[in-house]
């Protein structure tokens, strides 16, 4: 494994010393494209031709951007040769896009309508090539650095519930996995710049390792994306975008912090980038930390404080020959372990203090308020070295992307040997994705590519055994086409994968010196006790998409798709064995498991008009094989125990469906006046198989989120049209109605009922005499009320003390909670 890991890290640096050696070789250059060129033109506000200094003009599939001079110019040299789309923004104007083919000098003028409403963003998730929302098949929506930054998030994926059809999974404030039209875990895949986020997304407290400060952009398909990424995208694909380099002659950054009162969270994040003559750097380094959080049910809940720190560094070359970039990531996250655990007497929270567990005692109001993190948690680290390559041949073009993951993840649960970790999951991954974009020709666009990665999880260095070690290696041709015939565009494409998966058999026995067990590899005896067998599978299957939009004018478009995805079953969902300490839960696999395959059609409308916007979208998913979870009760109905203190549950499998859909409405009377709502509503139905009969109690999916809507009223103030005043104000009511459809089935899930959140905000950007921002102040306030709820989709609504006389009292979610964000921009010229 380490000479594997040195080759390839070589890789990366042969890779790189390849593209700095074509930059200066003719005769390589040559070999590599023929035909390059440059760009320049002009960005204007189109009502009156008056330059506009300052904006962004960005070529999303080399990954340059440059900006704008005070007389409106931009240039780009040393382009390669092909057809690309150009994206021309700036405050308070709506981005305007282009098509062009970059074949020797270009010059290419922009003309901004104010209107910061946008309707057709650049995205590149999901497609062959970057290309406008309006005009994909695909349902993709586009989050932007403003929406992620003006609202009040504890993590990345919880910045995306605002987004109708997404949702997420909740364990406390630090632990949040995203949902997509009622499903999630392994059928989402997430994405870090277009590589998939390998972790252990299988468990249920298990968050997605990124720093959400280092998070630009987000794009979320929602539906089968199995053909461009392979298995576990069947419900959707979460492209976590980070900040892209400065533009050329540029060197730009921010310095931010963060103080939230609910937990007492402190953040701050600084970053610095620059680019000169097509080298590219870029570093950034947070950290954030809090301790529990609290709410007018249950006071402050215990085991929920965390302690987080991240890093990423980036060096990048880019030329007429295309670009190359390496880049690095690390998350080291500490979070406590809550448990839900009570005194009988106060209703207040105890803590475990001994392996027999036969006496908690109630935790004292200072550690209830400290930072420090406790000795039972979770240790959560992730490494990341990835390469993103672009490479011009003619006007063709493709792309080679390496990356090497490390997921380290230990749970401390042991409170008389702290130091000593029950779990302790070592996983590498190695992806590779290799894509041939084709010449464009008559329209048509064709990529050809294959993608996959080898997996080794590492299981033995703890004391707790809940699933076994294993090695996996996956691989995906596929080919995608799109055609567009003036108002039509149709896309489409196919796909074969297939995962060899194997786990190993492993055997325990006391460790004579702590009396836990331990790995043992040895002569089988009488007292060594099998936990997991030897198991090997080839899972496989095909997957792909065919649909087409129709821009029937400027403001409306119609759009249709349909897909296949394909899953293979998790390491959790086949081999599980064990007691899960994060969860409360000992958890049974099953080895004879299929793959999950799904078909879903979506139909779509968009009307964007200069008062209104419209999104309107209804989906069908039906899923063979569907993969879910349920309690195990005893002969005599109540819980059927294998370990004391942890509910048995087992993965079962049979049919099912979902259907629903989302509506968003934006009205602005005026540029500044946003109205915008959203509803997103999602059923989930068992359906009938030879394996599960479906009763009363088991008719519906386990959680599957309620109906629910967001209203926002916003203002945003400018002074003039150059932005010297920038800010906003605004005022959101979050709704959830009550969730009583439900799988009741062996008291697996409870109803929840509805509830109303208020959240509020404001924004100022102060600026300088040239209209330059030098300071970014907000102050944001969520559940203002102080509304006590339990949200459906999160796990500590099923915390119930076995002490507590109300079994239905879990822990509630968090309650009124006010940030404070100051944001100092920094923006430079390189000489």
């Amino acid at each position: 494994m380490k000479n594997s890991a040195a080759s390839f890290i070589l890789s990366f640096i042969l890779i790189i010393s390849c593209n700095l050696y074509a930059t200066e070789n003719p005769y390589t250059n040559a070999k590599l494209n023929i035909f390059s060129g440059t760009l320049s033109g002009r960005v204007t506000d189109k009502s009156n031709g008056h330059a506009i200094a300052g904006a962004t003009v960005y070529i999303n599939d080399l990954k340059v951007g440059a900006v704008t001079d005070t007389s409106g110019n931009y240039f780009f040299r040393k382009l390669p040769s092909g057809s690309f789309l150009v994206e021309a923004r700036s405050v308070s104007y709506k981005a305007s896009t282009q098509n062009i083919t970059i074949n020797g000098s270009v010059v290419l003028d922009f003309k901004l309508t104010v209107n910061i409403v946008e309707e057709s963003e650049v995205v590149v998730t999901g497609l062959s090539k970057a290309t406008q929302i309006r005009r994909s098949p695909i349902p993709i929506v586009s989050v932007n650095h403003a929406a992620l930054t003006s609202n009040l998030n504890t993590n990345i994926i919880d910045a995306l519930t605002r987004v109708p059809g997404v949702t997420a999974v909740t364990t406390g404030p630090n632990v949040s996995k995203p949902y997509i039209r009622g499903l999630g875990y392994n059928r989402i895949l997430t994405l870090y710049d277009g590589i998939r986020q390998e972790g252990q997304q299988w468990g249920d407290e298990h968050g997605i390792e990124v720093d959400q400060f280092s998070i630009d952009r987000v794009e979320i398909v929602k539906g089968p994306s199995s053909l461009s990424y392979g298995s576990d995208a069947v419900a959707g694909v979460v492209n976590l975008i980070p900040t892209q380099p400065a533009p050329e002659g540029k060197m730009i950054g921010d310095i931010m912090g963060e103080y939230y009162t609910n937990n007492r969270q402190f953040a701050g994040s600084a970053m610095l980038s620059g680019t000169k003559n097509g080298f590219e750097w870029l570093g950034r380094i947070s950290h954030k930390q809090a301790t529990n959080y609290q709410n007018n049910a249950d006071g402050r809940v215990y085991g929920t404080g965390f302690k987080e720190t991240d890093a990423t560094a980036y060096l990048g070359v880019h030329g007429n020959w295309g670009f190359s970039h390496l880049s690095f990531s690390m998350f080291n996250n500490q979070l406590e372990i809550p448990d839900g655990s009570r005194d009988s007497a106060t209703g207040m929270f105890t803590k475990q203090i001994t392996e027999a567990d036969d006496f908690r005692p109630i935790v004292p109001d200072a550690e209830l308020t400290t930072y420090k993190i406790a000795d039972l948690h979770q240790h959560v680290q992730h490494y990341r070295f990835f390469s993103n390559n672009s490479y011009s041949i003619g006007q063709s073009r493709f792309t080679l992307n390496l990356a090497y993951q490390k997921s380290i993840r230990q749970e401390f649960n042991h409170p008389e040997m702290s130091g000593i970790a029950g779990l302790w999951l070592d996983l590498n991954t190695y992806n590779y994705d290799v894509k041939y974009f084709a010449p464009e020709f008559n329209g048509w666009n064709v990529t050809l590519g294959v993608n996959g990665m080898y997996q080794k999880n590492n299981v033995t260095k703890g004391t707790d055994f809940l699933i076994p070690s294993f090695h996996q290696f996956d691989i995906g041709p596929f080919a995608q086409i799109k055609k567009t015939f003036d108002k039509l565009d149709i896309a489409g494409g196919i796909r074969y994968d297939s995962r060899s998966f194997t786990n190993d058999q492993l055997y325990t026995k006391p460790d004579p010196v702590t009396g836990f067990d331990k790995p043992y590899y040895g002569p089988v005896t009488a007292q060594d006790t099998a936990i997991f067998s030897n198991y090997h599978h080839i899972f496989a299957g095909a997957s792909g998409s065919l649909g087409f939009t129709y821009n029937a004018t400027e403001q409306l478009s119609f759009k249709a798709n349909i897909a296949r995805g394909f899953r293979a079953p998790n390491i959790a969902e086949i081999s599980s064995n064990g007691a899960h300490p994060g969860t409360n839960i000992y958890q049974i696999g099953n080895p004879n498991f299929k793959p999950e395959f799904n078909w879903q059609e979506d139909i779509g409308l968009t009307y964007a008009s200069k008062y209104l916007v419209l999104n309107l979208s209804i989906f069908y998913n039906s899923i063979q094989n569907f993969i879910f979870n349920q309690r195990l009760l005893g002969t005599n109905g109540s819980d059927s125990v294998l370990l004391s203190g942890f509910q048995t549950f087992k993965f079962l499998q049979g049919k099912a469906a979902l259907y629903g859909g989302e509506i968003n409405i934006d009205i602005h009377p005026t540029p500044k006046l946003h109205f915008e709502n959203s509803l997103s509503i999602v059923y989930g139905s068992n359906k009938a198989s030879g394996i599960i009969k479906i009763q009363e109690d088991n008719k519906y999916i386990p959680f599957i989120p309620p109906f629910h809507g967001l209203s926002e009223l916003r203002y945003d103030f400018t002074s003039d049209r150059t932005n010297s005043n920038k800010g906003y104000i605004k005022a959101q009511l979050v709704y959830y109605a009550a969730q009583n459809r439900v799988y009741t089935a062996d008291n697996t899930e409870t109803t929840t009922p509805g509830y109303n959140l208020f959240n509020i905000g404001i924004g100022k950007s102060f600026m300088n005499k040239t209209g330059k921002s030098i300071m970014n102040v907000s102050v944001m306030a969520n559940n203002l009320f102080n509304v006590s709820y339990y949200n459906h989709l999160s796990r500590l609504k099923y915390f119930i003390s076995p002490n507590d006389p109300d079994q239905t009292h879990g822990i509630h979610d968090i309650g009124r909670n006010i940030a404070l964000r100051l944001d100092i921009p920094l923006n430079f010229e390189l000489k």
